[in-house]
C-alpha cells in the first residue's frame, strides 16, 4: 500500500478560487502593503477568511531563496515609545537599531500599526503588516502574546528587545542577565553587612521581574541568607512609596537595604527623590537603596543611585546582527542571547548601620519558619 500524500500547501491561487477574487488582489491584502487600504473591506475579509480555511502561511524562507528580498529591516513598538527626548529609557535602543541596520546595508521601516480606537496590534487591519519588510526588530513592555505566536506560526522572521515567551514554542530575542545582575547585588550588600534586604518589584509578572526575583534568591542563597516572603513587597504605585512606608519597613522588619526595580517613567525615581529632600530617612545612613537598572532619564544633575545600567545600545545592535543572520537561512532555529550589565557604584548603599534596626519580634519570623517557606 502506497504511503499517504501529504497535503499540498496552500497558495494564493488557491485562496483566489476560494474567495472569488484575482491572485492580484489576495497578494495586496496578503502582503499588507499601503495600497491594500484601497481594497473594500468585505473583500478583504473574504480573502483572510479563504486564507485561514486554507491554513495558508507566507514562507518567507522560500521567497527570500527567490531574491524576494528586499533589504528592508521593520521595527515595531508594542506601545508609543518614539522618543522625542534623548533622556528616554528607549532612545538608545531605537538610535541603535538605525545605526546597525544602515551599518549592515539594509533599510529600516518603522511600524506603528495603531487603529482608529488608538489600540496598538500588528494585525490591526487584519493582516501582518510588518511583511512589508524581510523581517522585523520588536520592543516594548506591553507584549500581545497572541500576536508573537501569529507571527511564529507564519514563519515571519522577527527578533525580540528584552527575553520574552509564549506558549507556543522559542523565539528569538536578546536579552538582559537581570538575574545575575541582580544576584551580584545582592552579593555586596552582603558583603556590606546587610541581611534584611527588601526587594520591591514591579507587580506585573512579566519575564524582567521574574528574572530579577530569581536573580535575588540566588544571591540570598548564595550569601547564605534565608529568604523570607515579607521582605518581597510589591508596589502598584510608585507613589506609594514613601517615608512612612520606608520607615514601617525599617523598624517593623528591620530591613536594611531595599531593592527597587524601576519604572519605565520617571515616577519612582521622583518618589525617592522626594523621600531623599526630606532627610527624614538618609540614603545610606539610615537605610541602603540600590534600583535593579537604569533610571527611565537619569542626568548628572539628579541623585546618583547606586544601580546596575543596561546595555541598551549592545542589545539593539545584536537584534539586528542576529535578524540579519535568521534571514540568511533557510530553516532558522530559535536564538537566544543575553548580555550582562553594568554596575554602576553611584552613592546610594553602605555599611550596615551602626546599631541596626532590627524587626519587632511579633513580625519577625523565626529561622526555622523562613525555610520552610523557602520555594
Amino acid at each position: 500500500m502506497p504511503p499517504p500524500q501529504s497535503r499540498r500547501k496552500a497558495t494564493q491561487v488557491d485562496i483566489a478560487r476560494r474567495a472569488g477574487v484575482s491572485q492580484a488582489t489576495v497578494s495586496l491584502v496578503i502582503s499588507g502593503g499601503a495600497v491594500s487600504d484601497q481594497i473594500a473591506e468585505s473583500t478583504r475579509q473574504a480573502v483572510l477568511a479563504a486564507a485561514a480555511e486554507l491554513g495558508y502561511s507566507v514562507n518567507v524562507a522560500a521567497r527570500s531563496l527567490k531574491g524576494g528580498r528586499n533589504r528592508l529591516l521593520g521595527l515595531y513598538t508594542f506601545e508609543p515609545v518614539f522618543p522625542t527626548d534623548q533622556r528616554d529609557f528607549y532612545y538608545p535602543f531605537l538610535l541603535a537599531v538605525e545605526e546597525e541596520t544602515a551599518r549592515q546595508g539594509y533599510d529600516l521601516l518603522l511600524f506603528s500599526s495603531v487603529n482608529a480606537s488608538a489600540d496598538r496590534s500588528i494585525y490591526a487591519s487584519g493582516a501582518n503588516r510588518l511583511k512589508l519588510a524581510d523581517g522585523c526588530v520588536l520592543l516594548g513592555r506591553n507584549v500581545r502574546r497572541e500576536e508573537l505566536a501569529a507571527l511564529m506560526r507564519e514563519d515571519f522572521p522577527f527578533v525580540f528587545i528584552g527575553r520574552r515567551e509564549v506558549d507556543e514554542g522559542e523565539l528569538s530575542y536578546v536579552a538582559v542577565d537581570y538575574v545575575t545582575a541582580t544576584s551580584a547585588m545582592v552579593a555586596e550588600l552582603s558583603r556590606l553587612g546587610h541581611e534584611r534586604i527588601l526587594y520591591l518589584r514591579a507587580m506585573e509578572d512579566t519575564e524582567p521581574t521574574r528574572d530579577r526575583e530569581e536573580g535575588y534568591r540566588r544571591g540570598l542563597d548564595e550569601a547564605g541568607i534565608p529568604f523570607d516572603e515579607s521582605l518581597v513587597q510589591g508596589l502598584a504605585d510608585p507613589a506609594g512609596l514613601s517615608v512612612e512606608r520606608l520607615q514601617h519597613w525599617i523598624g517593623s522588619l528591620g530591613v536594611t537595604a531595599v531593592l527597587i526595580e524601576p519604572t519605565e517613567d520617571d515616577r519612582l525615581v521622583q518618589a525617592l527623590a522626594v523621600m531623599d529632600d526630606t532627610a527624614r530617612v538618609r540614603f545610606p545612613d539610615d537605610c541602603s537603596v540600590a534600583l535593579l537598572g537604569d533610571p527611565p532619564s537619569w542626568t548628572s544633575d539628579l541623585r546618583d543611585w547606586t544601580r546596575f545600567s543596561l546595555p541598551r545600545t549592545q542589545m539593539a545592535r545584536e537584534a539586528v546582527r542576529m535578524l540579519i543572520d535568521l534571514l540568511g537561512e533557510v530553516s532558522p532555529a530559535p536564538r537566544q542571547l543575553s548580555i550582562p550589565c553594568s554596575f554602576v557604584p553611584g552613592d546610594s548603599i553602605g555599611p550596615v548601620p551602626s546599631g541596626g534596626a532590627q524587626p519587632d519580634q511579633a513580625s519577625r519570623p523565626d529561622q526555622a519558619s523562613r525555610r520552610r517557606r523557602e520555594p
